[in-house]
């Protein structure tokens, strides 16, 4: 494959390799205008198997041996496109830092919140929540890692009887290391507000939203189709089904040239599990990368999930030297992808520019505890062990969906158009006057959410 693949999460880069059941067996992804007999008869005599075919959006999942079943299956009028599928594999996120705990005695009224926190606070959460909103009622699917389903700030907003994986032989509340990053960002959108009840660490931006984890990486490594179908399943109403998602959350993707010849399947598949979603108006936030480039003008670049379908791209903002009290948390990230053409708004997804300084690497005070300084410009939230920090777009897209969800709650039958429209708005307009490379419709805020 010659796909460039870029981490999303903090800065790291993808390799890709196919996805390979045993020996000289591949996995590929199918496309076709439905999904039904005569593509599975066209699988079979091309000599594969059908692992997973979904008439809603044309999407299939095979596997085949035969060496030459790409071009035996292209050559079929009932198939649209066939790529090999990939493994998305990176290196583990770094983080400034993590707060084990003793779960059977958390801290008292979110200790880390006050002083620790800023995300939330920079956008006017704790005055949404005021004025109650909060994501009640709301779903939130986190494709992701695993999610540590009894973490005291997560458990009472976790589906877990809806949650579920697509990594063959693994549960959805299980990952590797103690990161953990699709519980840090659960934990972003929707770590409960338990003040004065259960008691915990942190608060998430729709502290009463609902959240669906669906596993679809692994040790930080997916497949594409495990991500398709991760998107299918959580796009599904439950009545069929499905994870009755309202928001879609993708802290993943892959940034590599569209004209590509081995990847156009790919891409092809994920606008249609996009497309799939929009017909039940779910909302799909995706992560738009951390590779500082200007996705206008890189040639034929192109990032993916963040500009498949007409899903919403989130860049990312965040502060340098918060220990020392800055407030600059509207200032665009040093790693974001950028672009007029490519971001729809901005949110916080933390910094690390003092690592490595001076400044950075002396201790700061905040709240009730003592953090290298750089580590406090990026982003708390919730590990597999207790609470740590992250900075990317990873962070960001969490962000965005939490306010979506806010504005959901407000407007429970708002179409799709309109509900993007509504995060548009309520945005705070940032950079130059009107759409920006670096803040899209602006920089998203829940106040302004809540009141529309």
């Amino acid at each position: 494959m010659r796909m460039q693949l870029v981490r999303l999460g903090f800065l790291a880069l993808f390799t890709a390799v196919p996805l390979a059941a045993a020996a000289q067996t591949s996995d590929y992804i199918v496309t076709a205008q439905g999904w039904g007999a005569a593509q599975a008869e066209a699988v079979a005599a091309a000599g594969g198997t059908v692992i997973f075919g979904h008439d809603g959006s044309g999407v299939g999942v095979v596997r085949s041996s035969a060496p030459d079943f790409l071009s035996r299956i292209r050559g079929s009028h009932a198939i649209q496109s066939a790529e090999r599928d990939v493994v998305v594999s990176w290196q583990r996120p770094q983080t400034g830092g993590t707060i084990d705990a003793d779960f059977t005695n958390p801290p008292n009224n979110d200790t880390f919140f006050n002083g620790v926190q800023w995300a939330p606070q920079a956008i006017d959460a704790p005055a949404a929540w005021a004025e109650g909103c909060t994501g009640l009622g709301v779903r939130v699917a986190i494709l992701d890692g695993g999610i540590r389903h009894n973490h005291p700030d997560l458990a009472p907003n976790l589906d877990t009887a809806r949650s579920t994986s697509f990594v063959p032989g693994e549960p959805y509340n299980n990952d590797t290391g103690t990161f953990w990053h699709g519980t840090h960002v659960a934990g972003i959108v929707a770590a409960v507000d338990n003040v004065g009840t259960t008691n915990s660490g942190v608060i998430g931006i729709a502290p009463r939203a609902t959240l669906v984890g669906v596993k679809v990486l692994h040790n930080g490594s997916g497949a594409f189709g495990w991500i398709i179908q991760g998107i299918l399943y959580a796009a599904t109403p439950i009545a069929q089904g499905g994870g009755g998602a309202d928001i879609i959350n993708m802290s993943l993707g892959a940034v590599f040239n569209k004209n590509d010849p081995d990847a156009r399947g790919l891409v092809a598949a994920m606008n249609k599990a996009l497309n799939y979603a929009d017909r039940f108006g779910v909302l799909v936030v995706s992560a738009a990368g951390n590779d500082g480039i200007d996705l206008d003008h890189s040639g034929n670049v192109i990032s993916v999930p963040a500009q498949s379908g007409s899903g919403v791209s989130v860049s990312s903002t965040g502060p340098v030297g918060f220990g020392y009290g800055a407030t600059n948390f509207d200032s665009p990230a040093s790693y974001t992808n950028y672009g007029n053409s490519a971001i729809n708004v901005a949110a916080p997804g933390g910094d690390f520019q003092l690592f490595g300084t001076p400044a950075g690497n002396a201790g700061c005070v905040a709240g009730l505890i003592v953090q290298a300084c750089w580590a406090l410009d990026m982003v708390l939230s919730t590990t597999r062990n207790g609470w740590g920090w992250a900075a990317g777009t990873s962070m960001a897209a969490p962000a965005a969906s939490a306010v979506a969800a806010i504005i959901k709650q407000r407007n429970p039958g708002i179409s799709l158009g309109a509900l993007k429209t509504s995060l548009a708005r309520s945005a705070l307009d940032r950079g130059k006057q009107g759409n920006d490379p670096f803040y899209g419709k602006g920089w998203v805020n829940a106040l302004a959410a809540c009141r529309q």
